[in-house]
Parts: structure tokens; C-alpha cells; sequence
């Protein structure tokens, strides 16, 4: 339904409007507004079955409008990329207008996502974080754990950012030892997900513990706890990759003799 090509030489179409991490709602309980001609203060996106839409990225916006995760949550599954995709866009352009080299400011390009320095040629792309996210099983039971900034009574997989110089891997096994202090051996990857909070790149593993025994950071992690697959705690959104870790073991469990 999302087609990757920025429809730059449109001049109407639908209209995304952010502010703050905030989508307004349009016209049909989506995020798209009304087609209508489009302004040069308007960055184009995307094609969206078949229609060009742009991103308005407004200072003022309303503080009744929907969060990110909101419409996440309410929209299926097929709208991950439109919102996805335009959160992302938006916190680049927000945070790119000047240029991180020399501070003058940066014009924003038509044909991709760029913001050009006229001053020292400087470009700014959008920042992809990636990260690591991983679900840490012993037999049947999963290791699930609490961030000081989850809601009351929700757990959900380890993860962390791929630090410079480490392979993907490697970042899994140091994320695990520091957050909770076990050894992993056999990884598995399962897929990936861009989380637009900000700007990160989610990469989903399953690791094998080689024994039970946590020792928790205190920081990072507040709480962590092996869970069977009958009695599980609150869970993480079902449209996070978090969740399909989750459920993925689940149902491997419940296939099993």
C-alpha cells in the first residue's frame, strides 16, 4: 500500500499533519487529511495506494490530536509504514533545520529526504538508530522485565542500542549481560521493525540462556522475572515487535508434542 517514492513533482495530494509526535486526525478517522494543492512548506512522502501525500510539520499543533503510538494502536496493521514513516520524517526535519557543522541554516531538498547547507555543502539525511531487541528463553519459561518507564505492571523483551564498532551480535550478548547478567548461547533472528521513537531501527532476536540466575541492573531495568507461557504479566502492544517475539514463542510452545 506504501510505495517508497517521494511524489516531488505532485502538486496536490493527501496531507499528514505532525507536531510534537502528535498526527491530527483527517476527515475519514485516518491520518490522511483531504486532497488539496500542496504549498512549498510541505515535505513530500510517500505514495499511498496510489495517492501522493505529503508531511506538514506544524509548531502549533493540537494537544487533543492522537499520539504516535495512539494511532499505532488503533489503526491495522497496514498503516505501521504510513505513520511509521512519517513520524520518522518529521523529527528529522524538526531537528535538521540548521546545519550541524557550521549552524547556518539548511535548505530542505524536493527530490529526497535532505536538508543542504548552502554554506559548507554539508547534508543531513534522516538518522536511523539501529537497535537490538531480543527475547531471552530457557526451555518454555521467557525472561521478561520492567524499564522504569513502562506503564504499572508491563514487561517486555531486552533491548539497546548497537554501540559503534559492534556487530549486531555482539550487542546482543553485551545488552543481555548488563541488563541482566546472563550468558546467552544460540541466537536466532527474527525480523525487524522501524520504532519511530524517534528514530530507531529494531533488529528481533531469540537467545538461549545458559542458566536462570538474574542479576539486575537497577537502572536500565527496574524488575525482570522468568515467566511461564500460562502466566504472563502485562504484555507490550500488540503492533510492537516486542509482542511478536512474544507471541512467536508462545505459539512454538503450544506446537510442540
Amino acid at each position: 500500500m506504501l510505495r517508497r517514492e517521494l511524489p516531488h513533482d505532485q502538486a496536490a495530494g493527501r496531507v499528514i499533519r505532525l507536531s510534537e509526535g502528535r498526527i491530527a486526525e483527517g476527515i475519514d478517522g485516518t491520518p490522511l487529511q483531504a486532497s488539496r494543492p500542496w504549498t512549498p512548506d510541505l515535505q513530500p512522502l510517500c505514495w499511498w495506494n496510489e495517492e501522493p501525500v505529503a508531511l506538514a510539520v506544524e509548531e502549533a499543533g493540537d494537544e487533543t490530536w492522537p499520539e504516535g503510538r495512539e494511532w499505532l494502536a488503533r489503526l491495522p496493521e497496514s498503516w505501521y509504514p504510513l505513520v511509521a514513516t512519517a513520524l520518522q520524517v518529521g523529527a528529522w526535519w524538526r531537528n535538521h533545520r540548521f546545519c550541524g557543522r557550521c549552524g547556518a541554516q539548511a535548505t530542505r531538498l524536493g527530490d529526497e529526504f535532505a536538508m543542504h547547507c548552502t554554506r559548507c555543502g554539508h547534508r543531513n539525511y534522516p538518522r536511523i538508530s539501529p537497535c537490538i531487541i531480543t527475547l531471552v528463553t530457557h526451555g518454555e519459561s521467557l525472561l521478561l522485565a520492567r524499564s522504569p518507564r513502562f506503564p504499572p505492571g508491563r514487561y517486555s523483551t531486552l533491548a539497546g542500542f548497537i554501540e559503534p564498532g559492534e556487530s549486531v551480535e555482539e550487542a546482543v550478548r553485551r545488552e543481555i549481560h548488563e541488563e541482566v547478567g546472563l550468558t546467552v548461547g544460540r541466537l536466532r533472528y527474527f525480523g525487524s521493525q522501524p520504532w519511530p521513537f524517534p528514530h530507531s531501527l529494531m533488529l528481533g532476536f531469540f537467545a538461549e540462556a545458559a542458566g536462570r540466575e538474574l542479576r539486575i541492573d537497577g537502572v536500565e531495568i527496574s524488575d525482570a522475572a522468568w515467566f511461564s507461557p500460562g502466566r504472563l504479566p502485562q504484555l507490550p502492544p500488540l503492533y510492537s515487535i516486542s509482542r511478536a517475539l512474544i507471541e512467536t514463542h508462545l505459539a512454538e510452545v503450544r506446537a510442540r508434542p
